[in-house]
């Protein structure tokens, strides 16, 4: 564990000080932020194998540092919340987070959560490292073409940014086309059994997608609603 770091935004220091001193005895070296816009300023100018971040912050809030985290890095970001309404998890979770963690939690789920989601981010990046490039390396459906080894993918000729978990959900699909997935088995698949959370975080993700791919989104080309049954990508 050596040498990973994680960010902590927080603004309550009895929490930051417990996050900090449950991840250290793990092995991980802790920064810690107590104001918004300066933990954005340390997320941007700095390398972090994992990003914590508060929902209610003095100087911006979580879900806009989440927002502008995510314009520029690929880091894995969870979000804490002493809000349990399900509109919050999902806007978290829209805005590019990759989990989110209510308040009060235990300390050690957290650890969990943070060990996890660097596991899955270098898992990723070693694969990519030692992918070689040939014909099967690149998916191209109608306009769609998703350049696998680079992490890429281009609508039309024109580059769409993906989060790691949008890239690996739409290169899930469109390598089944026309086969039928349900919820359940999109979160097992793309997020995996050593992950947290709950379904719902497939939909976020599909909306996402469509948003970024889908030149109509009442009338989706690419990713299909099976109503009772899941989504599956249409061959085109």
């Amino acid at each position: 564990m050596q040498g990973k770091k994680v960010l902590i935004i927080e603004d309550d220091v009895n929490i930051a000080s417990l996050e900090r001193d449950y991840l250290e005895a793990n092995g991980y070296d802790i920064e810690i932020q107590y104001n918004g816009a300066e933990g954005l300023k340390e997320a941007l100018n700095n390398d972090y194998s994992c990003i914590i971040v508060d929902i209610m912050l003095p100087g911006m809030d979580g879900f806009e540092i989440c927002r502008r985290i995510r314009k520029e890095k690929d880091v894995p970001l969870i979000i804490a919340t002493a809000k349990k309404e399900e509109v919050d998890k999902i806007r978290g979770l829209g805005l590019g987070a990759d989990d989110y963690i209510v308040k009060p939690f235990s300390p050690s789920e957290l650890v969990a959560r943070v060990t996890a989601h660097i596991n899955r981010y270098e898992r990723l990046l070693s694969k990519n490292c030692e992918s070689t490039i040939d014909k099967n390396d690149v998916v191209e459906i109608g306009g769609l073409k998703i350049d696998k080894p680079a992490r890429r993918v281009f609508l039309d000729e024109k580059e769409i940014i993906l989060s790691n978990k949008e890239f690996d959900l739409l290169l899930f699909l469109a390598s089944n086309p026309n086969v039928v997935f349900s919820r359940d088995q999109l979160f097992d698949r793309i997020w995996g059994v050593d992950s947290f959370g709950e379904t719902s975080t497939v939909t976020v993700h599909i909306n996402k997608l469509r948003e970024k791919i889908e030149k109509d989104m009442s009338k989706p080309q690419y990713i299909e609603t099976v109503w009772g049954a899941g989504y599956r990508f249409c061959q085109i």
